[in-house]
């Protein structure tokens, strides 16, 4: 089923991720399984940009316009070669929900309970939104 996903970031304005689409398989029924979908859907994604990298070591006029409307222009090369252990994200990425490092909404309601039920349809939209943790002194 498709779903429009967000990614925000309280400290920016422009979401990090803007509206975009995400295939997630039909067994996503709860929280915990829709956290570990889209880990695993952005792992994909990382690799598939590494194998890309690799056979296009130049940037046409168009990808310039492009990134420069984004605010960078680069090769997107990823320097961390090492292939990254799934579970273990997947892992990482629940544990930061259960500390309340991002909070998840699924059509503009909040979700909490990890492993309640859900239910999410085609064109649903789901919003990640990614606490800053402030650094600094008290003097």
């Amino acid at each position: 089923m498709n779903v429009w996903i967000t990614v925000k970031s309280l400290g920016k304005r422009k979401p990090a991720l803007a509206k975009q689409a995400a295939e997630l398989p039909e067994t996503t029924d709860t929280l915990r399984q829709l956290i570990k979908n889209m880990v695993a859907q952005q792992l994909k994604g990382l690799q598939d940009k590494n194998n890309e990298a690799e056979w296009l070591a130049y940037l046409m006029p168009q990808d310039i316009q492009e990134q420069g409307a984004a605010g960078k222009v680069g090769f997107g090369a990823i320097y961390n070669e090492g292939v990254p252990d799934i579970e273990g994200a997947m892992d990482t990425a629940v544990t930061a929900y259960e500390d309340g490092l991002f909070k998840v909404f699924l059509n503009d309601e909040e979700l909490q309970a990890l492993d309640e039920p859900l239910i999410i349809q085609e064109d649903d939209n789901v919003v990640f939104i990614r606490f800053t943790m402030l650094a600094g002194r008290l003097w």
